[in-house]
């Protein structure tokens, strides 16, 4: 039996190449979407979809890993045309209501939240569908099932179809070419210990293909997730040599960007390729994440 087709819509995020993919679905009734990408993304998202024969229309479901603005943001923009939104219970309320999210993003982002977000509009609660672990939705004769994955955030979800799972933040930051891979770790749900369980939740299920997204669909899937773990493993070290000496913030961001770069260099990515990785994966938010993971799981320890 033929395998579904992946297609691969890069957005083009902030005009580079492979940062950010939402992943194309054909079946009988349209196309289903993995991932909307942000607001600011949409029309790099019709242009994809126009490239296989596509518009707005023809989008069905969309099925979201997360709601984190690179990967959601868009959520509500194709809820309007037509699409059914499916998500983990613990983000629904946020898609209906996201007016919280957007200030915490704001937070953030400050003047910078338009131009690299957009707009976040809210999905109307007739077009959302909540998801459990394990529920399988039948879509024009795909069947693709959640699996609750938390790690990366609490409301995570990765997405089984045949032999591929989609794995959005859990799955590590993986740009084609290299292999090498990142793990994006922002505040404020950052767990090493559940992303190690959920990793060895992935291993058991035989996949042959992985599809992070950010970016692209990778035939390895046994090397990537073991590769994940290695690098979990890396972190817990960065983490004891480091977080101890109650050094500030900005220190701590000097050492792991520096920590990255050594890494770069040793892999020998090219500037293009570092550059996705940033924008993919901003390594100050991850710091800020690994020090509020340390202070709320590790300090008493």
């Amino acid at each position: 039996m033929a395998r579904t087709s992946i297609h691969t819509l890069d957005l083009n995020f902030q005009g580079r190449q492979q940062a950010i993919a939402s992943y194309m679905l054909e079946h009988s009734d349209g196309v289903a979407l993995v991932e909307t990408g942000p607001g600011s993304t949409l029309e790099a998202l019709r242009a994809a979809l126009k490239t296989h024969g596509y518009g707005f229309q023809h989008v069905t479901h969309v099925f979201l890993t997360h709601i984190h603005l690179d990967h959601a943001g868009a959520s509500g923009y194709l809820a309007s045309q037509g699409a059914q939104i499916h998500v983990h219970p613990q983000g629904a309320a946020h898609l209906l209501n996201p007016e919280k999210l957007i200030a915490s993003a704001t937070r953030i982002y400050g003047e910078l939240m338009e131009p690299l977000w957009g707009q976040f509009l809210p999905v109307p609660a007739e077009k959302l569908t909540i998801l459990q672990d394990e529920e399988e939705v039948a879509v024009g004769g795909l069947r693709i099932r959640a699996l609750n994955t938390p790690g990366h955030a609490e409301h995570h979800y990765a997405y089984l179809l045949e032999d591929a799972c989609f794995t959005g933040d859990v799955g590590a930051v993986r740009i084609p070419g290299f292999q090498y891979l990142r793990l994006p770790m922002p505040p404020p749900e950052l767990n090493l210990e559940k992303w190690r369980e959920t990793v060895a939740r992935l291993q058991k299920l035989s996949l042959k293909r992985i599809a992070p997204t950010h970016f692209g669909v990778f035939d390895d899937a046994d090397w990537h997730l073991g590769s994940i773990l290695a690098r979990l493993d890396e972190v817990e070290n960065w983490l004891n040599q480091n977080l101890p000496a109650n050094l500030p913030i900005d220190e701590l961001k000097r050492n792991f960007l520096a920590w990255m770069e050594r890494q770069a260099h040793a892999q020998g990515l090219t500037p293009e390729t570092i550059e996705a990785y940033r924008l993919a994966n901003p390594l100050e938010i991850s710091v800020d994440g690994l020090s509020r993971y340390w202070k709320k799981f590790r300090i008493q320890r």
